[in-house]
């Protein structure tokens, strides 16, 4: 059986004339150019880790096959908006799963993907637990959200939320521009 251990989160830009060579530097910018990318759904593991970027790519091996939460948004467009986020919500209590929410938009920033992001994988977490909303309970220091799920039956939980986000407006030429935003899940 294989359930990841530990999670990171990147982000990437690319431009080029052909599109799946934007696709590429999108991939290379974020760091993850050289593995096999397998993408899956939006399940936080329970018991599972969060490690930063740089923690995170020196455990994985050029070739390697690769589970990802991948969100992507590409233009040809000169001067058009792009997004791509990734959204985590990460329950207080370890033993259960958390979500992860893929975001691709048009006129957005990265800020306003990202916080959009967030929102949607709180209210996908709300919806195990019971409730069809969530309320936003206080900022956190930095990044993200802290929210306060009430579920029917049980007492309150606590969520964090974090994000990921790139924005790019679409190159002045008209070459391929692509923003992607990825979770990557490693066992």
């Amino acid at each position: 059986m294989y359930v990841p251990t530990k999670i990171f989160l990147t982000k990437g830009v690319g431009v080029h004339r052909e599109k799946l060579a934007s696709f590429e530097g999108a991939l290379r910018n974020a760091g993850i150019g050289p593995f096999n990318i397998i993408c899956v759904s939006s399940i936080f593991p329970p018991h599972c880790h969060l490690l930063t970027r740089e923690k995170g790519l020196p455990m994985l091996r050029e070739g390697q096959i690769i589970h990802v939460v991948l969100s992507k948004s590409e233009t040809q467009e000169p001067g058009r908006l792009i997004a791509a986020a990734n959204g985590l919500a990460i329950p207080k209590d370890p033993t259960q799963y958390g979500y992860l929410s893929e975001h691709h938009s048009f006129g957005q920033t990265a800020k306003e993907a990202g916080h959009y992001a967030e929102v949607l994988a709180a209210n996908m977490l709300a919806t195990v637990l019971g409730e069809k909303e969530i309320q936003y309970r206080k900022p956190r220091t930095g990044d993200g959200f802290a929210w306060r799920i009430s579920p029917k039956d049980r007492s309150p939980k606590m969520v964090r939320t974090m994000s990921i986000a790139a924005a790019a407006e679409g190159d002045r030429q008209g070459w391929w521009t692509t923003v992607l935003a990825a979770a990557i899940l490693i066992p």
